[in-house]
């Protein structure tokens, strides 16, 4: 098969590398030093077992016309940036071309085929005026959970932290053929993806997560670890967790993991600096508005009440807003005990 990856950061580049090296065709739309350095020398990916994997067959292209037709195009980019590559994605398309959206957070796409009483709507938050969602046709996608933690450390090369595992689903729960040639593919390049009747509980059992220890990590500098293991951490993504809960069972999800269970799965990840701590070390825009901004959006329209998520979302807001307009990164420095 002949995927794009349209992003080649840290998860994109850990997927395109794996699907290269089983023998898929992967084109990255890059740009500046990581499409210079995959046209040079692929994309790699190191393991923290001294492994290596080298994909040197991967090739990479700037502009979107002149990349080709594709079969699957998988959107690897922050959710707050993919509304400026939306509406230029169609010359990557055939009439069957599948896109796979891999954001974290409520994606633009949730309410599509969702009978629910919100059917239809557009996530303000994550899409406003619902441009990616009037840009990619609805019969296109189909959803997917992101698992791994990478990292992309230089261009071109991505260290794996853990996990592998993709889950897909089709927006309507069914099982279609194209859904399980990718899911076959994914599985060809040892990556685990399962079809899920409801993509949409498996994307909140991972948000569940997301929308907690993300954002306290950016306002704490403070890693998953930490978190779990301190009281006030853990009751703060306790009561956000819970908050969130709430909001999920009105629209219809029930979760299968305990609350418990969910904050311990986060604490045996050890000293990883979540991805939205690694924004603000590197004075980048957070990936606040899809994580927790959208579940505030979502509290205000089930009228459930998110008070904890809410007072979160405002601090890292600001927290966003300071750094940012001072062109300045935020990280923790060693200081001599004094």
């Amino acid at each position: 098969m002949r995927f794009c990856i349209v992003g080649a950061g840290a998860i994109g580049g850990f997927v395109g590398a794996k699907l290269a090296l089983a023998g898929e065709e992967v084109t990255f739309i890059a740009r500046g030093k990581n499409l210079a350095a995959i046209n040079e020398k692929g994309m790699s990916v190191f393991y923290r077992d001294g492994r290596e994997e080298h994909a040197t067959m991967a090739k990479a292209e700037e502009d979107y016309a002149k990349a080709g037709t594709f079969d699957v195009v998988i959107l690897t980019l922050k959710a707050h940036q993919v509304g400026a590559v939306a509406e230029k994605l169609a010359p990557l398309y055939h009439k069957d071309t599948v896109v796979i959206p891999m954001q974290n957070g409520i994606p633009f796409w949730y309410f599509h085929d969702h009978g629910g009483e919100l059917a239809g709507r557009t996530v303000e938050t994550v899409d406003p005026g619902g441009v990616v969602k009037n840009a990619i046709p609805k019969e296109r996608i189909i959803g997917c959970v992101v698992y791994p933690a990478t990292e992309l450390v230089e261009p071109g090369r991505v260290v794996h932290i853990e996990g592998d595992r993709f889950p897909l689903g089709e927006l309507d729960g069914s099982t279609t053929e194209r859904i399980t040639r990718i899911t076959e593919a994914f599985t060809k390049a040892g990556l685990k993806s399962p079809i899920l009747e409801n993509v949409r509980a498996e994307m909140w059992l991972k948000l569940w997560g997301n929308l907690t220890f993300n954002p306290i990590s950016a306002l704490t500098h403070a890693t998953l670890q930490d978190i779990c293991e301190d009281p006030y951490g853990k009751a703060l993504a306790a009561q956000m967790m819970m908050e969130a809960q709430a909001v999920a069972e009105h629209l219809g999800i029930t979760f299968r993991v305990p609350l418990e269970k969910r904050i311990e799965g986060a604490r045996k990840v050890g000293k990883h600096k979540t991805s939205m701590l690694q924004d603000v070390e590197a004075g980048r825009p957070v990936e606040i508005d899809a994580l927790v901004g959208s579940v505030v959006e979502l509290g205000d329209l089930t009228k459930i009440p998110v008070p904890t998520i809410r007072a979160v979302f405002q601090a890292v807001k600001l927290l966003d807003k300071t750094y940012t307009d001072q062109a300045v990164s935020i990280r923790a420095v060693q200081t001599d005990g004094s």
